[in-house]
């Protein structure tokens, strides 16, 4: 439910229910140059720390966090495809489609080719920073971040608490009832792993159960807070997305094929190329500078199940 004045957003935090089935329904975009963005700072090693707040949703938009698939890996001519999916409008793309098709064969070489380029998963959401060590200057700022899967299963966790849980229900993005999200990163085989991170906690008979608590003293200081925010609707508008015909072309020439040539016996061999090729991922930050195009960076802290991704295309197809 979208929402105007504060007070209708204090009326309207019994919709913890619509975010809940909204959360179930989900069983990059902006380049990091863009400096409404902020991303926690890791050392040498790749760890850091940071605790931040997710903030509820804008004025005039229905839900705090807005999801957004895109593919992120390097051709056998060696050049990059980075680009936004168009499976988030919940439209046919190409790359989704020549995965399909390459899964379909059912041969291990082609599976393993699709899984490379399958589509990876990020959210965006508001945020206010608590705490950030490396750059407290952001303290007390609201951002945007983005987040991948991992991070949001902790988010549904806590609206959907576990059976035999010591705690009900958490809306984590409400300002007087929210729960701070204490950021722990760590690397893990060349790539940030953020599965020590969670919300604030106390020990209820020896059990860690999340605390809330309101954002800011006043109303008059959480409206400020919430004037703050940033719209999410452009992150999934159409404008930020290219046209079918335009990923197709651009899939054409990071795998040196053509629209005209994609006859079957043509794929067969695009297919064999490819298999002998080694496929190379975009690759996510890390603490040491990546020789990947600056586009290619993404921040993603899991990916979609592969299997269950390419067995639901394949059902679609039935």
């Amino acid at each position: 439910m979208s929402v105007t004045s504060l007070s209708d957003l204090r009326k309207s935090r019994g919709n913890l229910d619509e975010l809940m089935a909204a959360a179930e329904k989900i069983n990059t975009t902006k380049s990091y140059d863009d400096d409404r963005f902020w991303q926690p700072t890791v050392d040498k090693a790749g760890n850091g720390t940071a605790v931040i707040r997710f903030l509820p949703q804008t004025k005039d938009e229905d839900l705090p966090w807005v999801r957004l698939w895109s593919h992120g890996f390097k051709g056998p001519t060696g050049k990059w495809y980075i680009e936004n999916s168009l499976t988030t409008l919940n439209k046919p793309d190409p790359v989704s489609e020549l995965n399909s098709e390459l899964w379909n064969t059912g041969l291990d070489s082609n599976k393993k080719i699709a899984s490379a380029q399958k589509r990876k998963l990020n959210y965006i959401s508001n945020v206010l920073v608590i705490s950030d060590p490396a750059r407290p200057e952001n303290e007390g700022k609201v951002f945007l971040y983005k987040y991948g899967k991992k991070i949001f299963d902790k988010i549904n966790e806590l609206m959907h608490p576990p059976e035999g849980a010591q705690y009900e229900s958490i809306n984590p993005f409400d300002f007087w009832t929210g729960s701070n999200f204490r950021l722990k990163i760590s690397q893990v085989e060349g790539f940030r792993n953020y599965d020590k991170s969670t919300f604030e906690v106390k020990l209820v008979d020896g059990e860690p159960v999340p605390t809330t608590s309101p954002i800011a003293k006043t109303d008059a200081a959480i409206e400020e807070i919430w004037g703050m925010e940033f719209s999410l609707g452009e992150f999934v508008a159409e404008t930020n997305f290219k046209s079918y015909d335009e990923l197709k072309k651009k899939l054409d020439q990071v795998l040196g094929t053509t629209t005209a040539t994609r006859t079957p016996e043509a794929k067969a061999k695009v297919e064999e190329k490819m298999a002998e090729e080694p496929v190379e991922e975009a690759p996510e930050p890390k603490a040491t500078p990546s020789k990947a195009p600056k586009s290619a960076v993404v921040e993603s802290d899991d990916e979609e199940d592969t299997v269950g991704y390419f067995t639901s295309l394949t059902e679609e197809d039935d």
